[in-house]
């Protein structure tokens, strides 16, 4: 090959590599990081430093041109790909396998740029997310017919939870909206946030992937019959609102305004009182108008 021909080649890799996106699985946990060094041929030994290493590597990817996804690298699910798949985990090619394998199921971010230190909370976030839709749905297609009528207990709720969603979209009316809707479970109290943007007359702007996931972990309140709290932080002419309303009978009962102050104003680890936000109202809900109550279902 001449001298030539060998730099057309070179910057022919460089070009390619700068077509091609990739995902990088991040061990962002110390303690799943300290089990990967059981591998032999995992060579880093310390946290921060393989931290250091990774966001360098993200920023002359990101120098070169190329679009690059961050995943979680969980060692445990790691295991389990490397024992169904029959792949020995020793080795730096079977983690690569294993990344290309989160990177078309798992939650991952793109990098832009922005800090480790930001990156890594926003993907837990989304990991977690993703989690809690997935067990959600599980439980509620698991679930199968009402013993009495023979409907689909899950579908009939999440047929109810859409209309409670609606009404409560209808009831709530002008500003930009955050929601939150909890379910605590046995293991663990499930999470799912919406925004609402509605600060223009008669439009309501949401993301559907998020209405989805807040739909899902009410629906299965309802068709668990557990304990539920959709609570809402409403900013309109410069002021915050927060009020909401608690899962009873498949509806949709308003909290009182001292109700929700106790649940702001606590907190969460030492059962403490802690000081409200100034410019906060802790408001009694509005009551939402249940007139048709589709989807409805004792079993």
């Amino acid at each position: 090959m001449t001298h030539t021909q060998h730099g057309r080649t070179t910057g022919a890799r460089h070009i390619l590599r700068r077509e091609i996106a990739g995902t990088i699985g991040l061990l962002a946990d110390e303690q799943d990081f300290t089990e990967m060094r059981r591998y032999r041929s995992f060579v880093f030994d310390d946290h921060k430093a393989y931290l250091r290493q990774v966001e360098a590597l993200l920023k002359s990817l990101a120098e070169a041109g190329g679009h690059t996804a961050v995943a979680l690298f969980d060692p445990e699910e790691y295991a389990e790909f490397c024992a169904e798949t029959g792949l020995e985990p020793d080795t730096p090619t079977s983690r690569t396998r294993f990344t290309a394998e989160l990177a078309s199921t798992g939650p991952s971010i793109p990098y832009e740029g922005q800090p480790l230190a930001d990156l890594v909370p926003d993907l837990v976030e989304e990991a977690v997310r993703q989690a809690t839709w997935e067990y959600a749905s599980s439980v509620l297609s698991r679930l199968g017919p009402c013993a009495l009528c023979g409907q689909d207990i899950g579908r009939t709720a999440f047929t109810r939870a859409s209309y409670l969603v609606a009404r409560v979209i209808d009831t709530i009316g002008e500003g930009i909206h955050h929601w939150v809707c909890s379910v605590p479970t046995a293991q663990q109290t499930l999470l799912a946030v919406l925004h609402i943007d509605a600060t223009t007359s008669g439009t309501v702007r949401l993301e559907e992937t998020p209405a989805m996931e807040l739909t899902t972990v009410l629906a299965l309140a309802i068709a668990t019959r557990g304990p539920c709290a959709l609570v809402v932080r409403t900013t309109a002419d410069e002021s915050d609102r927060v009020y909401g309303w608690r899962l009873r009978d498949e509806s949709l009962q308003q909290l009182t305004a001292a109700q929700v102050f106790d649940a702001y104003c606590t907190d969460a680890a030492s059962g403490d009182l802690t000081a409200p936000e100034p410019g906060v109202d802790y408001c009694t809900a509005p009551e939402v108008e249940d007139s048709a109550p589709e989807g409805r279902h004792h079993h």
